[in-house]
C-alpha cells in the first residue's frame, strides 16, 4: 500500500494539485489582509479567524474538493491509463484507496493552511496599519479544532465528489454535482434540512445550535467513511470505467 501511495503522491506533485492547495487558502488570507487594511478600528482575532473558517467551509472547501477530485480522476481518465493500472499485479482496491487517501491529505493540508495563512496575512496587515491590529486572544487551538471538525464533516462531501469523478471519464458530471451541491448549500444555509446536505455539513460546525454541529459531524464523518469504503469496493469490481 505504501508504494501505491508514493506513486499517487508523485502524480499529484507533477499535477496542479499543489497550486490548488496553496491558491485556495491564499485567497482567503488575501481577502482578510485587505479587509483589515480597510478597517478603522481594531477587531478581535475571534472575528477574523472565525470569518476565515466560515468562508472556507461555506464556499472554498466545497469548490476546492470539486476541483481536486476532478484533477485526481483526470490524471487517469485523460491518458486512458485505467486499463494499465488495473492490470498491475496488486489488488485493485488499493488504487482507489490510495487516491482517496491522497485527496484527504491534500484537503487536510489546505485546512491547516487556511489558519496559518490567515494569521500571517493579518499580522502583515497589522504591520502596515498598526491602529487596526487584531485585538484580544488568538485562541489558535480552538480555531484549529473547528477546522479539524470541518474536515471530518467534509468526508461525505469528498466521498461523493471523488466517487463521481472516478466513475465517469468526463469531468463534467463531477463539476455539475459540485457546483449544484454548493449552490443549494448557499441558498439553503438557514434551512434545518440543510444539515443533511453533504456540501453544507462543514459550515454547520459554526452553528449556534449544538444539534446541528453533532448531526453534521456525525453524518459527515461516519457516513463519509462508509461511503469511502463503498466507493473503493464498487469501483474495484467494475471491469470498465
Amino acid at each position: 500500500m505504501l508504494s501505491v501511495l508514493t506513486v499517487e503522491a508523485r502524480k499529484l506533485n507533477r499535477s496542479l494539485a499543489a497550486v490548488l492547495a496553496v491558491a485556495a487558502p491564499s485567497l482567503i488570507a488575501v481577502f482578510a489582509f485587505f479587509m483589515l487594511l480597510r478597517g478603522d478600528k481594531p477587531m478581535p482575532w475571534e472575528m477574523w479567524l472565525g470569518s476565515a473558517a466560515g468562508i472556507w467551509a461555506y464556499f472554498m472547501l466545497p469548490m476546492s474538493v470539486t476541483a481536486l477530485t476532478a484533477l485526481v480522476a483526470h490524471m487517469e481518465h485523460g491518458p486512458k491509463s485505467w486499463d494499465h493500472l488495473r492490470a498491475l499485479p496488486l489488488p485493485r482496491w488499493k488504487l482507489y484507496a490510495a487516491k482517496a487517501i491522497c485527496v484527504l491529505a491534500v484537503v487536510a493540508a489546505m485546512s491547516v493552511a487556511v489558519l496559518a495563512f490567515t494569521v500571517l496575512a493579518l499580522k502583515a496587515a497589522a504591520l502596515i496599519k498598526p491602529a487596526v491590529a487584531p485585538s484580544g486572544p488568538m485562541e489558535l487551538a480552538r480555531h484549529a479544532k473547528i477546522l479539524a471538525m470541518m474536515f471530518g464533516a467534509a468526508l461525505l462531501l469528498v466521498a461523493v465528489q471523488l466517487w463521481t469523478a472516478l466513475r465517469y471519464a468526463s469531468f463534467v458530471p463531477g463539476l455539475v454535482v459540485g457546483i449544484g451541491g454548493t449552490f443549494f448549500a448557499v441558498v439553503a444555509t438557514s434551512a434545518k434540512q440543510g444539515v443533511f446536505l453533504p456540501w453544507q455539513m462543514p459550515v454547520n460546525m459554526l452553528a449556534s445550535e449544538p444539534w446541528r454541529v453533532t448531526t453534521a459531524l456525525g453524518l459527515g464523518c461516519g457516513v463519509g467513511l462508509l461511503a469511502l469504503v463503498a466507493l473503493t469496493v464498487h469501483l474495484s469490481r467494475r471491469e470498465v470505467l
